[in-house]
């Protein structure tokens, strides 16, 4: 769900005790399709300048770092043998000694990769995403020697994972979602919010954050949001167009799929009276096209959709009626 991930993890980290050592590696945005891709993204290759540091540190040193650091630090050498070998274990045997370092120097190693959907589907010798997520278990409920966060917006990737990947008494699923009422309320109780504004924005945005700081740095707040669920309705009235007149496919696994603009509009029709639906309630493809475009989400604990914000769910319970 879009509810501002990236930007709590970045909050919390910023307030960790100085005992914390935080590994943060943002996938957004890169293209990963093959292993040397994947290494690339993990590791920040040290330059000469700090090689000698980053041997220190591995006997152990936890001061040669920042408190905070943008993947696992690694030797240039180093690198350079994982990136010729092409071996993830060995990848895996690094991350583990450069984590256990800083645990036996009384450090705790948090370890956090976001916007993981990215490698979802890449394979080394099977899906390297199981591999993953299996050391993560490893360096977890095995040895503790590190937090370990994954963070997607994918919510079909993370049912997928879940349910696939064996997680289930393994992990914790924190579910970002938007501000339930009271709390929306509070947080703009210290902004100079009427009563009548308070309606408003609950009636069109909901409890989403990046809504509710737009409606708050806007001078008319009733005609932001009017504008915004204007815009959000056209986004879908258009998205559903598209399909009716052009078509589109997705794919699943390794199969290629018709998306039917009936069925799609037969499945955002179950919101005119419901706010979450089953997700095993609608076609297979219509439910993962509907997500992929960010209209719709998956909780894969409850295993119930709903639209990605009350935004989303006014423009839905609009554009259905004249679709």
């Amino acid at each position: 769900m879009n509810s501002g991930k990236t930007a709590l993890v970045n909050h919390l980290i910023d307030r960790l005790p100085d005992d914390y050592k935080v590994f943060y590696i943002n996938l957004r945005g890169r293209f990963i399709s093959n292993y040397d891709d994947f290494i690339k993204v993990l590791f920040d290759v040290e330059r000469e300048a700090r090689y000698e540091r980053i041997k220190k540190f591995l006997k152990p040193v936890a001061a040669v770092l920042p408190e905070s650091y943008n993947g696992i630090p690694i030797p240039k050498d180093t690198f350079l043998k994982l990136f010729k070998e092409k071996e993830v274990e060995d990848a895996f045997v690094y991350i583990e000694t450069v984590l256990r370092a800083f645990y036996e120097s009384g450090r705790s190693p948090v370890l956090i990769i976001d916007e993981l959907q990215v490698i979802g589907d890449m394979k080394i010798d099977g899906h390297l995403i199981y591999k993953l997520f299996n050391f993560f278990v490893r360096l977890t409920k095995e040895l503790h020697l590190a937090h370990v966060f994954v963070i997607s917006s994918d919510s079909l990737f993370i049912e997928r994972v879940y349910s696939e990947a064996m997680l289930k008494g393994r992990c914790r699923y924190l579910l970002v979602d938007d501000f339930d009422y009271d709390t929306t309320a509070a947080f703009l109780k210290g902004h100079d919010i009427t009563c009548e504004d308070m309606q408003v924005t609950w009636e069109y945005c909901g409890g989403k954050p990046v809504c509710l700081v737009e409606l708050i740095n806007s001078r008319n707040r009733e005609e932001k949001a009017k504008e915004m669920f204007t815009f959000g309705t056209g986004e879908l009235e258009t998205r559903l167009k598209l399909v009716k007149e052009l078509g589109d496919e997705i794919m699943i696994g390794s199969k290629r799929c018709d998306v039917h603009y009936e069925k799609l509009v037969s499945t955002l029709k179950m919101f005119v009276s419901r706010e979450e639906i089953g997700m095993n309630e609608v076609d297979e493809v219509s439910k993962r096209y509907l997500v992929k475009e960010n209209i719709l989400f998956v909780d894969p604990l409850t295993a119930m959709m709903k639209p990605q914000s009350q935004l989303d769910l006014s423009a839905i319970r609009k554009v259905v009626g004249i679709a």
